[in-house]
């Protein structure tokens, strides 16, 4: 599987929206996606019609309790593609993980058994580069950064291409 994550410290610049429309047009071209809402404010989980409020297993029981991500994974009713829920637990994710062995490689690890199932794999990234958005790039192939056309854009692309490169 490709890996791919959508990445920007900055809200408001279109990474679930670009998530959500490129996994779903992914799909339609018989391409078998897994999209990962790494995001705590569970929009994308929300965009694709699931409840965040009514799932049994998210992302943050994957990255801080070891269940295995083939038990998190949900198929949304419209989209016809994968999707790995999140919900506002994994605001505490973030805390805990820094107390996890491997911590900058959880979802990697979890990635690795079912990479196979899948052609492309999509990561919506919170807004921020916290440990959440560490384990995004360290799983990740390539990183895909939606922005807006201003001064201000410019100066966070210029910290999240430093973060890559560390990461790299």
């Amino acid at each position: 599987a490709t890996v791919i994550a959508v990445a920007n410290q900055k809200g408001g610049v279109g990474k679930t929206t670009t998530c959500v429309n490129l996994a779903a047009s992914l799909a339609a071209t018989q391409r078998r996606v897994l999209l990962i809402d790494l995001d705590p404010q569970a929009n994308a989980t929300m965009g694709c019609g699931v409840d965040k409020n009514a799932v049994d297993y998210t992302i943050c029981d994957v990255l801080l309790d070891d269940v295995p991500l083939a038990d998190v994974l949900q198929t949304p009713a419209e989209g016809g593609f994968t999707l790995a829920p999140s919900s506002q637990e994994l605001t505490a994710a973030e805390v805990e993980l820094v107390q996890k062995p491997d911590r900058e490689y959880r979802l990697r690890n979890a990635l690795h058994p079912v990479l196979g199932r899948f052609d492309y794999v999509l990561i919506d990234c919170p807004p921020a580069l916290n440990m959440l958005t560490v384990n995004a790039l360290a799983a990740t192939d390539y990183v895909l950064i939606p922005m807006q056309c201003e001064y201000f854009a410019l100066e966070g692309l210029s910290a999240l291409l430093n973060t890559v490169e560390k990461i790299r």
